[in-house]
């Protein structure tokens, strides 16, 4: 019986948001809609492309955040006995970022990116060279997506068999699984993520 009362309400609740909702002047509500219209992707490039930028941009803040001296540093509260060192994980996500978008152009990807992969880099400065260039080389093949290859055949260890859309959902997937573990390596040596910083949050 308390439902049926509760309907009205709602009712009502609604009427008088439309009510406020469309009591901006019409130059206020054309604007906001040409604001819309201006700020969404325009390909399926776009839309996945704008996601992996974001993610890319907090996971390097993260790099470039943690002090040289702690790229070696591992957890020990907690079961870390097989964990990736901080700097290891930098170099698994770049190499993985050259993984998944090699394997989108059907070309061959690295072969343990598990470990890094073949690349050099091993101090700060080299792994943030190394995962800045998997960025950009990543954001180049994405560009390349249109709604005509989206569903295009992918072949390889890493994350396929799949296809071309796929495999850049998963690229920007992998990298904020990365960012969600490395926030706590950060907040473990007293640091405070960057974007938490930025936006004031409390939290993540």
């Amino acid at each position: 019986m308390r439902f049926l009362g509760v309907v009205p309400l709602l009712i009502i609740c609604g009427i008088a948001l439309a009510a406020v909702g469309k009591s901006g002047t019409p130059q206020n509500s054309a604007t906001k809609q040409a604001a819309q219209k201006e700020d969404i992707p325009k390909s399926i490039a776009e839309s996945v492309g704008g996601t992996l930028q974001f993610a890319e941009g907090n996971f390097l803040g993260i790099a470039e955040a943690m002090p040289e001296d702690k790229y070696s540093f591992i957890p020990t509260t907690g079961k870390f006995d097989d964990g990736r060192s901080f700097g290891e994980q930098v170099k698994h996500v770049a190499c993985a970022q050259f993984a998944f978008f090699n394997e989108f152009e059907d070309k061959k990807p690295p072969d343990d990116c598990e470990k890094g992969g073949h690349d050099p880099a091993k101090t700060k400065a080299e792994l943030i060279k190394y995962l800045k260039d998997s960025f950009d080389y990543s954001n180049g093949v994405l560009a390349t997506l249109t709604a005509k290859n989206a569903l295009d055949r992918v072949e390889g260890r890493y994350a396929g068999p799949n296809t071309k859309l796929g495999i850049s959902v998963i690229a920007v997937w992998h990298i904020t699984d990365h960012y969600g573990q490395l926030v706590e390596y950060l907040r473990l040596n007293g640091i405070v993520p960057p974007m938490t910083q930025k936006y004031g949050l409390k939290v993540r």
